[in-house]
């Protein structure tokens, strides 16, 4: 918390504190904090709302679930399992090439570039070279 935040939260301090403004200063300081702390109410209360909205929602489609005979265990089981079975298609292989042990290595073209390719490119080869005919 900043000295500022402790000093308003302390009644003793702040008393001190204000004993060194005029009375002016003062009420202009309330109504800085009138209008924050209505703010913050406002933003409390559209997020109590949108809370709330949501909460009925779900109470709405849990009553729909039940009254067609559908467990929610189940429900949510079934879009598990859809998801497990999604998988990317990888990629075929672009770019062919021999690395440091004379293996021959392919490459999509993502990803970091292998040391091999890197090193052949620094010496002035073209990435088209590695090219899979």
């Amino acid at each position: 918390m900043s000295n500022a935040f402790k000093v308003l939260n302390n009644i003793r301090t702040l008393r001190a504190q204000s004993r060194e403004l005029l009375l002016a200063d003062l009420e202009e300081i309330l109504d800085k904090l009138t209008i924050v702390i209505s703010e913050r109410r406002e933003e409390i209360k559209a997020k109590e709302a949108k809370n709330r909205t949501k909460e009925e929602k779900i109470s709405k489609y849990r009553e729909m679930l039940l009254a067609d005979g559908i467990d929610l265990t189940e429900l949510l089981s079934t879009l598990e399992n859809n998801k497990k079975h999604i998988k990317r298609v990888p990629r075929p292989a672009k770019y062919l090439y021999i690395d440091e042990k004379g293996m021959e290595k392919s490459w999509t073209g993502q990803g970091r570039t292998p040391a091999t390719i890197k090193k052949a490119l620094d010496k002035g080869k073209r990435l088209e070279d590695f090219l899979i005919k």
